[in-house]
């Protein structure tokens, strides 16, 4: 299969695979909060993050693992465990289970890990010219699976109210299972091994921190890490912000299917951003510049949603939606991008899998401190999402002005034989 061929092929794999991940989390927050009595609302926040929290223990390790045996296996096992984990899901919302909810998302989280993976799969397929465009791909499927995604969970959704049901986990896990069966048969394997190859990977895979400590690919993970947990207090606070709980009083009052359709309208928002605007500007514009460029809209957006929730406005809410997404549209790609251009070819999966569990990890933190924030103040996640997107302004600028593509940086004197340092 050529290039082009491949690309399509792994955008239409992780599509598939994120409509289900679509349908699922609009609907999580309230399954939960209908399971259990949560007056703090930590539980719910655990909940939320434990996805995240195997995201961050095992991106790394499939990244690590799929340097050494190839990206097609890693990407093959992980759709296996999404079809056995949202079967898991949908038979818990029978049960009435937090238990086997929390086991669920726990081996969901495990397997969405190999979104990386997905990632070191573009970077063996494109030149670094191409890589934006590329990068851009993935963030493309995420807007398709969000704004499909709920689109199916509103087909699944018995009613408009009362309890969801099964519908959508089992829907979620159809899905999986068909990216499964489009993934062994057309895609192709895209790591290209050679000795050299494999005697870096061997040399580097045993430290995946090692990154840390190189100055131009930690600036980014740090930047990274800032901006996705600012994204994440409004990620997990979303459903309940629009719709009310147990705990919490909405100023919008939603149905589930109008949250469904909510969550449509921001992946159509990210696809739209993404296919039509990132991948036209990339090789134009600078990653730099892009990435400044969504953190100051994302922080206009957050500041936005801070003024509809105190009047109730339901325009202003769409609006702010609309200018956050854009923003996350425009951040993470050109983030991505640059810690790719910044890492040796060899290590594109490690490098990628840190980038992952740093992300994983800023959503942990952000997803367990959103919904108890949310409970004390119903504006309370915004105006923190808002004033760390601003600290992720200055860190882009510093970021960008450190280091360089990996092709132009020097050997250092302690570079093991044969090998470079980013």
């Amino acid at each position: 299969m050529n290039g082009k061929g491949s690309l399509l092929a792994i955008f239409l794999t992780v599509f598939i695979d994120l409509l289900g991940f679509g349908m699922v989390l609009p609907l999580l927050p309230i399954y939960a909060d209908q399971f259990t009595v949560d007056e703090h609302g930590w539980q719910l926040g655990m909940l939320m993050a434990s996805f995240s929290l195997m995201q961050f223990f095992f991106a790394p390790l499939w990244g690590r693992l799929s340097d050494r045996v190839g990206r097609r296996p890693v990407i093959l096992v992980g759709l296996l465990g999404s079809v056995i984990f949202y079967t898991l899901f949908g038979w818990a919302t029978t049960q009435r289970s937090l238990v086997f909810l929390f086991i669920s998302r726990i081996g969901a989280g495990i397997c969405g890990a190999t979104i990386p993976t997905a990632q070191a799969y573009i970077a063996d397929t494109t030149t670094r010219e191409q890589r934006p465009r590329g990068m851009a791909l993935i963030g493309m499927a995420f807007g398709l699976g969000f704004t499909l995604g709920p689109l199916l969970g509103y087909l699944a959704i018995p009613s408009g109210e009362g309890d969801p049901g099964p519908g959508p986990g089992y829907a979620a896990a159809g899905l999986s299972l068909f990216a499964l069966l489009l993934a062994i048969f057309r895609l192709p394997e895209s790591r290209v091994f050679s000795a050299t190859a494999e005697t870096a990977a061997t040399a580097t895979n045993s430290r995946p921190w090692h990154v840390l400590a190189i100055p131009s690919l930690g600036l980014i993970l740090i930047t990274l890490f800032l901006c996705v947990f600012s994204f994440a207090n409004f990620e997990t606070t979303l459903s309940i912000l629009i719709k009310g709980g147990s705990q919490a009083a909405s100023p919008f009052h939603f149905t589930f299917r109008q949250v469904c359709l909510t969550y449509a309208f921001i992946g159509l928002i990210l696809a739209a951003v993404q296919g039509g605007v990132v991948r036209r500007l990339a090789g134009r514009m600078s990653e730099a510049a892009m990435a400044q460029s969504g953190a100051v809209a994302q922080i206009v957006g957050f500041l936005v949603i801070l003024w509809a929730s105190r009047n109730g406005s339901t325009c202003g809410l769409f609006v702010a939606l609309g200018i956050v997404v854009s923003g996350f549209a425009f951040l993470m790609p050109s983030l991505n991008s640059l810690l790719s251009r910044r890492t040796d070819a060899d290590r594109q999966g490690i490098v990628l899998g840190m980038g992952q569990s740093v992300s994983s990890l800023a959503r942990i933190l952000g997803s367990a401190l959103g919904i108890p924030l949310l409970r004390l103040r119903m504006d309370a996640p915004y105006a923190m999402a808002a004033a760390l997107m601003a600290a992720g302004v200055v860190m882009i600028a510093i970021a960008v002005r450190l280091g360089r593509d990996y092709q132009d940086a020097p050997l250092e004197p302690s570079a093991a034989p044969g090998t470079k340092q980013p």
